[in-house]
């Protein structure tokens, strides 16, 4: 029973995250003047319907599933890392990665056939991706480098190397303005003429397909094969992983490429899938950062990364149609802020839940971790 216990609880607080922060994301448009009733009610119609008919609009679904598409990849790439115990924050530079050199790569390739241009062009950007995230996991695991602050300078790195190369570095030929490449060929895009009109005009592309193929292969990954079983050992505890045999430095630098390698691909997907081009970024993807909020949202797992991603979809879709009743879409910013501050005290949710279910032996402990004292001041004396 306290298994089935546990299951309800897991399912619930993200759930209750969600609620408490369209709950008091309402408060905050009720504070700066707004109906939170009405701007809720234009988000939603935004997101799932057409203006003029109020029917569901096929095109809005489609782009439901452009936007969520590169986040899956990035929250996957943030899961996997997250599951052997590090924070990768490099995720923004190693999609960043993967949408310039699939790009670069398509446009100067664009007589190969489609056939073999797509999974080169995929490979391409998920290995330098990949690449990109090897550099802070060899720091970590050979000198204990923290990898919080690498990656962080890391996506500054690549932002700018990415705008040197298009403005600087590629050819004239490829080049359309001024930081701007021109559109890849039909043998590279991940877009097709069918999903175009299956969805009335959407940029609905095989990226979506791609991210669901890859769901099943992280979860495969990690819970039936022994990397991802070292990966999960080495995030509860190194030392003890070290003493089993596992080589922890081994598992770190592995577990940080897979985590590169994905994001890379959600950085192919976002460039050969959504825009087809390239133009100079002015700040780091924002697909990067939304990617670790979809995971924790998602508490890791696959089935929660794609529901959370397509909340986020749904979410940033229907926030730029609250600017036509006057609202200001970043509120929407605001909701998904909220949402990840309950995440992050989930415990505390946990807490709750664990009084509503009865659960008096998990209450006792936490009651007992919060009021016993230290072993030190048993012992010791000190205070």
């Amino acid at each position: 029973m306290s298994n089935t216990s546990e299951k309800i609880r897991n399912l619930l607080v993200p759930v209750i995250a969600v609620l408490l922060g369209f709950l008091i994301g309402g408060i905050v448009m009720a504070a700066f003047g707004y109906n939170p009733i009405e701007g809720y009610s234009q988000m939603f119609k935004t997101a799932f319907l057409n203006p003029q008919t109020h029917q569901i609009n096929p095109r809005n679904i489609g782009e439901i599933f452009v936007t969520a598409a590169p986040l899956i990849f990035t929250a996957l790439g943030f899961s996997v890392a997250n599951s052997a115990g590090f924070f990768n924050i490099g995720l923004s530079g190693q999609a960043l990665c993967g949408w310039v050199a699939s790009i670069w790569l398509a446009l100067s390739l664009p007589d190969v056939p489609k056939g073999l241009l797509v999974p080169v062009v995929l490979l391409v950007g998920a290995l330098a991706g990949a690449l990109a995230a090897a550099v802070p996991g060899v720091l970590r695991a050979l000198f204990g480098t923290s990898e919080v602050i690498v990656t962080i300078m890391m996506n500054y790195i690549i932002l700018y190397g990415a705008n040197h190369i298009v403005t600087h570095v590629m050819s004239k030929d490829l080049i359309s303005n001024t930081g701007k490449t021109k559109l890849v060929g039909q043998n590279a895009t991940l877009q097709t003429e069918f999903l175009r009109n299956l969805t009335q005009g959407s940029r609905l592309n095989i990226g979506i397909f791609l991210a669901l193929i890859f769901l099943v292969l992280t979860w495969f990954l990690m819970k039936k094969t022994t990397l991802g079983f070292e990966i999960r050992s080495v995030g509860l505890n190194p030392d003890a992983s070290e003493y089993a045999g596992m080589s922890s430095k081994r598992t770190i630098i592995f577990s940080m490429v897979i985590s590169g390698f994905l994001a890379g691909l959600g950085g192919v997907i976002y460039g050969l899938g959504t825009f087809q081009y390239y133009f100079s970024q002015g700040s780091s993807l924002s697909i990067g950062f939304d990617g670790m909020a979809v995971s924790l949202l998602g508490s890791g797992s696959s089935i929660g990364i794609l529901l959370s991603a397509l909340l986020f979809s749904v979410l940033k879709l229907g926030g730029a149609g609250m600017q036509m009743i006057n609202i200001p879409s970043e509120l929407v910013d605001v909701d998904i802020a909220i949402i990840i501050f309950f995440v992050g005290i989930s415990f505390v949710i946990r807490f709750v839940l664990a009084k509503f279910f009865g659960n008096k032996r998990q209450v006792a402990v936490v009651e007992e971790i919060e009021t016993k004292p230290s072993d030190q001041d048993q012992e010791g004396g000190v205070l």
